[in-house]
């Protein structure tokens, strides 16, 4: 699974590395957070968690008020946008948005199966741009109150390419709004996870997939729609990219952030952690 990760470029850093045309992160979006979030929705966030509004990379047709470089008259070509949304997928058809909570994650083997994602995985695909992200290891050989220990790891790419993980977005309306707010709809996404590679698998059996940059162009275009070519998309594996250190445990709570997250934990504070890259149990 991925449930928390770091974003921290600053827009227009976006905008240059996934060649974004239209940047709409400045949009009314919806929120389901219950308080305002914090840090606010297209900044720097260094432990972003379900929920909350974040800055993904999509192609479809603006909206004819939108336009494209000052030119006022929209499309029909599909234009690569940097957006906010909702980081938990609502399918259309949702009684209401509370089902997003369990959807923040879509498994690559099943995406164009299951009814949840199906369509989106066929017509509507994004990017989340990130840093990295953190996940836990059970420890093999030391327990807490009769659960093995948790420790977290924060990953991510060993050279300067620039991360994205592979996402899924959808529309959902909400059938008590006012037509004429944008806020009666709420966009939303999930991030694809698949199996983890060797060396990660000692963190978890899971991970996000993260495509290249020289297949981002297919994932994104919406006219791409042959279920072989997307599924070989879904299959994309490319071990060795990844670095992956233990990180200390603050980032277990969701209201605490900054850069110093990713700061690796001291040896003396590991107990019975499975080093990723040679399975020598530390502490």
């Amino acid at each position: 699974m991925c449930g928390r990760y770091a974003s921290s470029a600053s827009n227009a850093d976006l905008l240059e590395e996934f060649d974004v045309a239209l940047d709409r992160t400045d949009a009314p979006v919806r929120s389901i957070l219950a308080a305002p979030q914090d840090p606010p929705a297209g900044t720097a966030d260094h432990n972003i968690a379900p929920s909350k509004n974040v800055r993904v990379v999509l192609e479809r047709p603006p909206r004819p008020e939108e336009g494209v470089d000052g030119d006022d008259e929209a499309s029909e070509e599909p234009v690569r946008q940097l957006r906010l949304l909702t980081w938990g997928l609502v399918p259309s058809w949702s009684k209401d948005p509370s089902v997003g909570s369990r959807m923040f994650n879509a498994r690559a083997e099943t995406v164009l199966e299951k009814p949840a994602f199906r369509a989106a995985g066929l017509r509507r695909r994004a990017l989340v741009p990130a840093d990295g992200w953190y996940e836990w290891q059970r420890s093999p050989t030391v327990t807490v109150r009769g659960k093995p220990r948790r420790q977290p790891f924060f990953i991510h790419r060993g050279d300067d390419v620039p991360l994205a993980f592979a996402g899924l977005y959808e529309f959902w309306k909400d059938p008590a709004g006012d037509p004429a707010d944008p806020r009666t709809w709420l966009a939303s996404v999930s991030i694809v996870t698949t199996a983890a590679e060797p060396g990660l698998d000692r963190v978890h059996d899971r991970q996000p997939l993260v495509l290249e940059p020289e297949d981002w162009g297919r994932w994104l275009d919406p006219r791409v729609d042959d279920r072989d070519e997307i599924a070989a998309m879904l299959a994309f594996a490319r071990p060795g990219r990844f670095e992956a250190r233990p990180v200390g445990r603050a980032v277990g709570s969701s209201r605490v952030n900054g850069p110093d997250l990713r700061i690796p934990a001291p040896v003396e504070e590991l107990e019975g952690v499975v080093d990723p890259t040679t399975g020598e149990i530390i502490g």
